[in-house]
């Protein structure tokens, strides 16, 4: 039995997908600008995004990056377009066309039902100069030509993997353009592992009254009953809605261990000032790193530059019952 060494394929395989894509970033050119520009301009339509085979399951990886990064966008079949999924198209739409060979017959109808749609913007992307795609394209991509993996060099792989990498391109240039951040990011992903790394300390924060703010006048012993019914281990001190300290119940531990008659005294005697305050978007994780790394269980919450206006408290707590850490 012959032995193979399959790292070595492995290894064979990775390296001609990586000639493929130094080809695809050295082919990059004002084609591409426009679909950007194009696809930024699609205002009142939609980005639907079709193909054949291989490079329709691909199709499917750009409709779906494009719509979670803040471009709406839908996969069509090419081949259930010319049973009735063609009234998808409309009017102001962006269509992109994907074909390593530009010449399916599947794709023929829905070339000719935009060529007859003025205000329907077709983008072709092939690899064949000479194909019926890219000569009826109003934006013709021309993808190199490149080795596929594998004896025979027939099995898509290399191609495909261009396709896949010129999407993400597409994706990132539209999303970077829009301005549309990890916030956004989110709203499009409420569940699963990204939401969580991505929620931020506005999203578990206390508001309200279970914030424990108190005033700088009171005394200890008022402090220990309030600090008691909040269960939080920490008040927020406060004068004018502006916050100037805070205090924990260590720190009363520490004063009853050095004072006699300590229940009497103003905490604004006792508190430690300028608490430590990040912005309501920080992403919780960062939160918890602050902590951390002060070794502090509480952080005071502000929203924009306004730093002493705390609106809300985040306890480690908060953090780590939604499974962040």
């Amino acid at each position: 039995m012959k032995i193979i060494n399959y790292q070595i394929i492995a290894k064979e395989v990775i390296q001609k997908e990586i000639d493929g894509l130094r080809k695809l970033k050295l082919s990059i050119g004002k084609s591409f600008n426009q679909i950007i520009k194009t696809i930024l301009g699609c205002k009142n339509g939609k980005v639907i995004v079709s193909g054949v085979g291989k490079s329709g399951i691909i199709g499917k990886k750009w409709a779906a990056t494009f719509s979670s990064t803040g471009t709406p966008s839908f996969f069509m079949d090419a081949s259930n377009a010319s049973h009735g999924d063609m009234g998808q198209i409309n009017s102001n739409d962006v269509v992109i066309l994907i074909s390593l060979s530009g010449s399916s017959s599947e794709l023929k109808n829905i070339i000719e039902y935009c060529s007859r749609h003025r205000n329907i913007k077709l983008i072709g992307i092939t690899s064949n100069r000479n194909s019926i795609l890219y000569k009826n394209s109003d934006i013709k991509v021309l993808v190199p030509n490149v080795k596929e993996a594998g004896p025979g060099n027939f099995v898509p792989t290399s191609s495909t993997t261009n396709q896949l990498a010129l999407g993400d391109s597409i994706a990132i240039a539209c999303m970077i353009a829009k301005n549309f951040g990890k916030l956004d990011f989110k709203k499009y992903h409420p569940s699963g592992f990204l939401a969580t790394k991505l929620r931020t300390v506005g999203d578990v924060m206390l508001t309200g009254n279970k914030v424990p703010f108190v005033k700088e006048n009171i005394t200890i012993q008022n402090a220990l009953k309030i600090i008691s019914e909040k269960g939080l281990g920490v008040l927020l001190v406060r004068k004018n809605k502006v916050t100037t300290g805070i205090l924990t119940d260590g720190d009363i531990k520490r004063i009853s261990q050095k004072k006699i008659d300590f229940k009497n005294l103003k905490i604004k005697f006792t508190m430690k000032k300028n608490p430590i305050s990040v912005e309501k978007d920080t992403l919780a994780a960062k939160a918890l790193e602050i902590m951390n790394t002060k070794r502090i269980t509480s952080l005071c919450v502000h929203k924009g530059e306004k730093k002493k206006r705390t609106i809300g408290i985040v306890h480690i707590h908060n953090i780590l019952n939604a499974n962040i850490g």
